[in-house]
């Protein structure tokens, strides 16, 4: 029926079989066959023929079989559910000429300066050991146990980091995804680090704290590493902006990686390269990127990973076409497809690509054909369909290790025993790095609450000293005639300030334009934001700043708060302006990825972003549902976030400055139907801190002393209710403590808690819902930590679950309001509760 037969494949026993012929034909006759060759005229792939002739000789591999056990019969050749592309070196060129303009002169001498230089070419065939050493290594450590979590290998797809190794610069920025342990080390990252961040290890990558997905280095601008698919998108697509705002604002990294005053050298030719697979490209993401990389003339090189497995499925089974390299047609982004088999095509040609995206002529997609030896991860049991017979295939097949062997030896470049020779050195080097993780230290346990938040959440940023080449930048970038405009309008905000007439929308935008000023590095991002948005928050930023610094963005919150990510890594401060908070529903992936990339990266990356927007829900909003969801609960899970609410402009104006002035993951929220209304005066140029709560209504020592005075806390429009209602709480014999909560995370523990010492009693008027909301966390902690302070339960005046309606007569089924707290208090105080 079938025989086993034992290979050797680079150390690795790799069994195989013989395959029957009914079974193959019955697992073809399922199958759909589809390769990347050239698209045909309907746009489809077309899927050229092929079949395997021969497994082992035709790559020189050493094998336990006999010459005569080879077999080639019709029987047993072996179809891949993906056959190989044939791209030799001339059509290669021809497409380097027809999208990118190149003649055939100029691609001639891309081929050259590879195949001329011997020297060249070592380097490459290491840079391909060293990729399949370090992951036959880990695989090993991996089954060792001394590898936890999950892990994504990447072997068979050495030509990648060949051509990173190749023709990628320090001073590229580099993104990729959970496959990226060869990326990062043909990216300059010490193996040793890398092993040990697998291992867990203080002397890894990120001190531990990262692990297999989550490999970054700050001195080599390889900064991530990063496990949702397709999130590292947008992230690089900010990291290339933030070279052109180098250059625009006349600034450059010091050797400690900050920004200083010189600008990039006039042959600045850095670029952003971003990895991702072919099944994450099918990710709306790449569609906003390829259009923002368009508009804006990114220096981005998208590099698409193509084994034609989304996971383990058959990309084709769930994609229409996956000719990645032409999805940039439609907004002039140049593609080329190269065969991963060829090491040195992929050098070659990749260089070209790389080489128009530092011209400065705009992005480019790069797709790289080829086969992953490995499934998923070590522990995936690969039941798609005809994946394992695919895997044996390719490795016998489709190895570019063996593949450059050939042919440089065929060649006359190099003898066999120049090659074992730099594989026995590489193979030394991946030694030493498990060496070296093994010999590291586990991470202390401290470390993991120092990796919380940048600034210490007592930080007093009225501290914080602004750049010194502030003036000097605002001098060549923004004209008299701009600054004049500015400055009006500043003083003019700053004079409603002090009559107590100025607005929370208002406020928000003079604390920005202050800051801006302050800091050039500053940035902003919003929808509709040259007119100002809907609430006046990005007011003139774009008119005084340009597009540069004040971008109007598509409206996916997402693709915009990831643009954001990626240039606060790069030394930037972005603001993201989002018109309803709840729009921030589509940026979730991006929040969650901000709030975490402080710790995950061991402490190496600060993330200063500021997301501000109108939000909450108030009684008779009438909005409906969406727009009337407690978007401040659903993030207020992400670690590393500090979430901060304002109810007054003056609220608004302070916290606004020291969250842009922070140096991690900040989000404002201010109340949707107050915005205009309420009014206010401002203590100009104070930032508030990030930590605390404030007592705006204190209950009498009368009331406290017969025990019919309760703390209240709340937040958003609940300040508005609550202090409506004094009164009426009032003339029933009561009074509170009336608690603004500015200060979602962290909670201000202390300022409830000294008010509970008085009260004894405690009512949440809360925007959120029951089950997951605001008011059930903090409940929860002042029972866990406060609770001999209590003398009855707390009391949680909060959105029912249901979602909330666009009529009055329902919505007040589900909205809690002033009337609502009136009756808790009551109840509270006369023991009803």
């Amino acid at each position: 029926v079938s025989t086993k037969t034992l290979l050797t494949f680079d150390t690795v026993q790799i069994e195989t079989m013989r395959f029957c012929r009914t079974a193959i034909t019955a697992a073809l006759f399922v199958a759909s066959v589809s390769a990347f060759s050239f698209s045909g005229s309907n746009g489809r792939n077309v899927a050229p023929a092929f079949t395997t002739t021969s497994r082992v000789s035709s790559l020189g591999m050493t094998s336990t079989l006999s010459d005569s056990e080879v077999v080639t019969e019709a029987e047993d050749a072996f179809t891949p559910m993906r056959p190989p592309i044939d791209l030799p070196w001339d059509k290669v060129t021809s497409q380097l000429v027809d999208a990118f303009g190149y003649s055939p002169e100029e691609v001639s001498a891309y081929s050259d300066a590879l195949d001329n230089d011997k020297e060249a070419l070592l380097k490459l065939y290491k840079a391909l050991e060293m990729a399949r050493g370090f992951e036959n290594a880990c695989n090993q450590q991996y089954m060792q146990g001394k590898i936890r979590g999950f892990m994504h290998l990447d072997n068979g797809q050495e030509s990648i980091p060949g051509l990173v190794d190749y023709a990628i610069k320090n001073g590229d920025k580099k993104y990729s995804y959970y496959r990226e342990h060869t990326h990062a080390i043909a990216s300059g990252v010490d193996p040793g680090a890398v092993m040990a961040e697998l291992f867990m290890k203080e002397g890894g990558t990120c001190k531990g704290a990262g692990g297999s997905m989550h490999i970054f280095d700050k001195e080599t601008y390889f900064q991530g590493g990063w496990a949702l698919v397709a999130e590292q998108l947008p992230y690089a697509g900010g990291a290339a902006k933030s070279i052109l705002l180098d250059r625009a604002l006349g600034i450059s990294d010091d050797e400690n990686i900050e920004k200083q005053n010189v600008a990039p050298p006039a042959d600045d030719d850095r670029i952003s390269i971003v990895f991702c697979g072919e099944g994450g490209s099918q990710n709306g993401r790449m569609a906003e990127l390829l259009n923002s990389a368009a508009k804006d003339n990114l220096p981005l090189l998208m590099l698409v990973i193509d084994n034609g497995r989304a996971i383990n499925t058959f990309t084709p089974d769930i994609a229409t076409n996956s000719n990645v390299y032409e999805q940039g047609k439609h907004y002039g982004v140049p593609g080329l497809l190269v065969d991963g088999l060829n090491a040195g095509d992929v050098a070659k040609a990749g260089k070209a690509v790389i080489d128009y995206v530092r011209s400065g002529k705009g992005p480019a997609i790069l797709q790289v054909h080829t086969y992953r030896f490995n499934g998923h991860s070590p522990a995936d049991p690969e039941h798609e369909r005809g994946r394992k017979e695919e895997k044996m295939w390719a490795r016998a097949e489709q190895d570019p290790i063996k593949k450059f062997e050939a042919t440089y030896i065929e060649k006359g470049v190099f003898t066999a025993e120049e090659l074992k020779a730099a594989r026995k050195e590489v193979l030394a080097e991946v030694k030493a790095s498990v060496k070296f993780a093994d010999e590291s230290p586990m991470p202390p346990e401290s470390l993991a609450k120092e990796l919380e938040y940048p600034d210490a959440v007592d930080t007093d940023y009225n501290l914080k000293t602004p750049p010194a080449f502030a003036d000097e930048v605002n001098a060549r970038t923004i004209s008299p005639e701009q600054m004049a405009t500015i400055t009006t309008h500043i003083e003019a905000l700053q004079e409603k300030a002090r009559a107590g007439d100025i607005s929370i929308g208002d406020a928000i935008n003079l604390a920005i334009h202050e800051e801006m000023l302050r800091d050039p590095t500053t940035t902003i991002h919003a929808e509709d934001l040259q007119a100002g948005s809907s609430y006046d928050i990005p007011k003139l930023t774009q008119q005084t700043y340009g597009q540069i610094r004040a971008a109007d963005e598509i409206i996916d919150e997402g693709h915009f708060i990831g643009k954001a990510l990626g240039e606060g890594m790069n030394g930037y401060r972005p603001i993201v302006e989002l018109m309803n908070t709840n729009f921030g529903i589509y940026g979730m992936a991006e929040l969650s990825s901000a709030g975490n990339t402080f710790a995950t990266t061991g402490g190496q990356f600060d993330m200063p972003m500021t997301i501000i927007g109108a939000g909450g829900t108030a009684p008779n909003q009438a909005l409906g549902a969406e727009h009337s969801q407690p978007f401040h609960a659903y993030v207020m899970g992400i670690p590393g976030l500090k979430i901060g609410t304002a109810a007054s402009p003056d609220a608004a104006y302070g916290l606004t400055k020291s969250m842009i002035r922070d140096n991690g993951p900040c989000f404002l929220f201010a109340p949707v139907k107050m915005m205009k209304e309420s009014k206010g005066t401002v203590d100009l140029g104070k930032c508030m801190p990030l930590n605390k709560a404030a007592l705006l209504h204190e209950a009498s020592q009368q009331t406290v002393d017969r025990g019919h005075a309760v703390t209240v806390l709340t937040y958003l429009h609940g300040v508005k209710e609550s202090l409506a209602s004094i009164e009426a709480i009032q003339e029933e014999g009561f009074d509170i403590d009336l608690i603004e909560l500015r200060s979602l995370k962290p909670l201000d523990m202390d300022t409830i808690a000294t008010s509970l010492a008085r009260t004894n009693k405690l009512c949440i008027l809360d925007e959120s819902t029951k089950s997951g909301g605001v008011g059930a966390t903090i409940s929860a902690r002042v029972s866990e930590e406060l609770f001999d302070l209590l003398d009855a339960p707390v009391k949680r005046l909060c959105m029912d679950d249901a979602p909330v309606p666009y009529a009055s007569s329902m919505e007040k089924a589900v909205v809690k309001r002033g009337e609502d707290l009136v009756q808790g208090v009551f109840d509270l105080c006369t023991g009803e509760y």
